[in-house]
């Protein structure tokens, strides 16, 4: 039997251009980690107050408290926001070289945006080696980018794209390591860190240090000397 529904309540689409509260919600968060992120690039880690981003956001602190409870857990939406989407492009690729090396390349080219996450992560990055509250946090967004990291050697040791020999381990470390100096020399010192022409030649070093056809072009230049 087909029920018509009287159309006090009937479901009509909001045409007003009205925002729903879960986009208001998104909004506000958007705005109070954007907030986080530029006191943290002003001032650093130890001077973030929540009162200090609910103010700099035009809010007020109860806001910031409702939204994230504390602020370690700021921090902590700040650092995992900050790193998400990263490198365009590379969400969709399958893990094995061709992905490490984009990921890479890209990495290096985002850093040269100057974005205020970016620089506003790095700046905790570093603070989190000494700081309680944040060593937790980034021990779990480094692991989280050497897992990316070890899947793509491993895939490319899989399908004959990456030596055998390489282990993804020591080449996720080694990476990460790279990555995250490259940022930090960006950060101290802008005009000596060209991103944009740095963001190739590193992603090609990675390249020749692992493909399996690099490997062969090498022993057959030994063999031919």
């Amino acid at each position: 039997m087909l029920v018509v529904m009287p159309p006090a309540q009937q479901h009509i689409p909001d045409r007003s251009g009205r925002r729903t509260q879960e986009q208001r919600r998104s909004a506000t968060r958007a705005a109070l980690l954007a907030a986080a992120a530029e006191l943290v690039v002003e001032s650093g880690v130890r001077a973030l107050t929540l009162a200090s981003v609910g103010e700099r956001a035009g809010y007020s602190r109860g806001i910031v408290t409702h939204h994230f409870g504390s602020k370690q857990a700021l921090l902590d939406a700040l650092a995992k926001s900050s790193q998400s989407g990263f490198v365009p492009g590379v969400g969709g690729m399958p893990p094995g070289l061709e992905r490490l090396v984009l990921l890479i390349e890209g990495y290096v080219r985002e850093l040269g945006r100057d974005e205020v996450a970016s620089r506003a992560f790095l700046l905790l990055w570093a603070e989190a080696a000494t700081a309680a509250e944040l060593s937790a946090s980034f021990r779990e967004r480094d692991e989280a980018f050497r897992t990316d990291l070890r899947a793509d050697v491993a895939a490319g040791i899989a399908d004959g794209t990456i030596r055998a020999a390489a282990s993804p381990q020591d080449v996720a470390v080694a990476v990460l390591g790279q990555l995250r100096g490259i940022g930090m020399q960006r950060l101290l010192d802008p005009d000596a860190v060209d991103t944009q022409r740095l963001s190739h030649a590193v992603a090609q070093q990675w390249r020749r240090a692992l493909s399996v056809q690099a490997e062969g072009t090498s022993a057959d230049t030994q063999q031919r000397c």
